[in-house]
């Protein structure tokens, strides 16, 4: 019973714990996640460039 009344009490700390978080507004996230996904694309087309190049002039060493 000790351990079910300590879950008990660790969830009612947790929930009051989490009204005190400002949360973002929903364009911050909106905003946010777009900002995150170019910054990604833009860095994944970077290293794919790299990647090619790179390639190549290995190839070039070696042959």
């Amino acid at each position: 019973m000790k351990k079910l009344d300590e879950a008990k009490q660790f969830i009612s700390e947790a929930r009051q714990e989490l009204k005190k978080v400002t949360w973002l507004s929903r364009q911050q996230t909106m905003t946010s996640t777009w900002v995150v996904l170019v910054v990604v694309f833009i860095v994944s087309i970077f290293l794919g460039l790299m990647d090619l190049v790179l390639g190549k002039l290995v190839r070039l060493v070696l042959s």
